[in-house]
């Protein structure tokens, strides 16, 4: 008979934090270092579906889903706005939640805004960063938001359905399959179920709010680069080189402000856990190890 796979298993939850029902993965020893996974537009926890199984030997991992996203469910009584202030605060009320005053951020896409406003918060709290196309400069912004500028900038309703195709099934499985040198190593799972999750009625017009309120992020840039330069966390920026949305200047560019910043370039596109998920949880691990020891 097979034997049975040594690596372990993530258990799947729901906690009620912030008057919303938070869905989130969970594996690894409970007294083990923490590092939480924050996910990304168009995804959910389910991206780290394979990262979560190579760390949880040694940490204690955590992935939920952000409001709006996978699995968790905000009630239509809790009237919730939807953005990355909101978002963050109800992640810390997760946290607090789950009891968790110390832990590792690995943050992607718009887990990188949420994640840099709770180490704003709670500097102390944050033991290292993994940004894995997780931008935080304007440099890092590429031309592709032309359109997105253009809404911040006049949100009109003409401006707000150029942007509407954004959350189409053809717009997610670009995201996933652009840049990628094989896209016969993305699994069609992975954006098919992102696409589906984003066609429930009402999570268009939650994606389009979110779209706009993006524009706080960059303005709160100088402030993430403050933290980077008073409290200089590990960490690892370690990049998809062909990324459309997020280029690899934003990823050299926390060597300015952070002295502890390394940087890494792979050839890949947004999605790298997609295609190099052994090699990033790797180069995790040597990151933690060294702050945890």
């Amino acid at each position: 008979m097979p034997q049975p796979s040594s690596l372990p298993r993530a258990s799947f939850h729901t906690i009620n934090a912030d008057g919303v029902q938070v869905f989130y993965r969970e594996a690894g020893p409970a007294d083990a270092p923490v590092i939480l996974l924050l996910h990304g537009f168009p995804s959910s926890s389910h991206q780290y579906r394979e990262l979560i199984p190579l760390l949880a030997k040694r940490y204690r991992v955590i992935a939920p889903d952000l409001p709006g996203f996978g699995f968790t469910v905000v009630p239509d009584e809790r009237k919730y706005v939807y953005t990355f202030d909101s978002m963050a605060k109800t992640i810390d009320a997760f946290l607090t939640a789950l009891g968790l005053t110390k832990y590792a951020i690995y943050v992607f896409d718009y887990g990188a805004p949420v994640g840099f406003r709770l180490a704003v918060a709670h500097p102390e709290r944050i033991t290292a960063i993994v940004s894995q196309n997780g931008n935080a400069y304007e440099e890092g912004l590429s031309d592709g938001w032309g359109d997105l500028r253009r809404y911040w900038a006049d949100p009109t309703p003409e401006n707000r359905d150029a942007i509407r195709p954004m959350v189409t099934y053809k717009a997610t499985r670009d995201q996933y399959l652009y840049g990628v040198s094989d896209p016969l190593l993305v699994a069609p799972e992975s954006y098919t179920l992102d696409a589906a999750l984003l066609a429930r009625p009402g999570i268009d017009e939650i994606q389009l709010d979110i779209f706009l309120n993006y524009a706080t992020n960059v303005a709160l840039y100088p402030t993430f680069h403050q933290y980077f330069r008073d409290f200089k966390p590990p960490l690892l920026a370690i990049w998809g080189k062909n990324d459309p949305f997020f280029i690899p200047p934003g990823a050299e560019a926390y060597k300015r402000d952070n002295p502890n910043a390394t940087v890494e370039l792979l050839d890949t596109g947004h999605f790298a856990l997609e295609t190099h998920v052994e090699y990033i949880a790797e180069r995790i691990d040597q990151l933690l190890s060294s702050v945890t020891r």
